[in-house]
């Protein structure tokens, strides 16, 4: 399965990066190729290293003005424009997407992927990885957009809150054949 990752370029401390590890460990050695911005840098570089080590393919799409930082040795990477065509070809390459740590740009891109799906545009499953509770206001806030009426599906059919890399995958691996 390739499977789109959103996360950050930052170097961060182990409560990210050792959960981090262990999620692209699984992912290797299940033999899913990883989908990601194609960055060499932070938590991007740990997850590719993680996949790369344990015998999964690396996909990057990267953009102009960061292609400096892109992977050197990933077995594929794209260099888009801009944002906008960076974040489409990402989930065109990508059967499910997993949205982990980051800042500005990673929930840039988690909003994106999310207003698509609402709209129809994709049914590919979306998973946030809500390592060491990060996403616990933004679960919160979507769940005031449920409750107050501002979504027309339940918040259940557009993301699933997972809180280790295990539960991600697994949920990943169970609804990625129904799309």
């Amino acid at each position: 399965m390739n499977i789109c990752v959103f996360l950050s370029a930052a170097d961060l401390d182990d409560r990210y990066t050792v959960p981090a590890r262990e999620f692209a460990e699984l992912l290797g050695r299940g033999g899913h190729t990883l989908v990601w911005g194609g960055s060499d840098k932070g938590l991007m570089k740990v997850v590719a290293d993680g996949v790369q080590a344990t015998g999964g393919r690396l996909v990057g799409v990267s953009v102009e003005f960061l292609a400096a930082s892109a992977r050197p040795n990933a077995d594929e990477i794209v260099i888009a424009r801009d944002l906008a065509e960076r974040k489409a070809l990402l989930l065109e390459k990508a059967d499910a997407v997993v949205i982990m740590v980051g800042g500005t740009g990673t929930l840039d891109e988690a909003t994106e992927i999310l207003e698509l799906k609402k709209h129809g545009k994709h049914t590919k499953p979306v998973v946030l990885l809500n390592t060491a509770g990060f996403y616990d206001g933004l679960r919160q806030q979507f769940q005031r957009m449920e409750d107050e009426g501002f979504l027309p599906l339940p918040l259940t059919d557009l993301v699933f809150f997972a809180k280790d890399g295990v539960g991600a995958l697994a949920y990943l691996e169970e609804t990625a054949g129904l799309q």
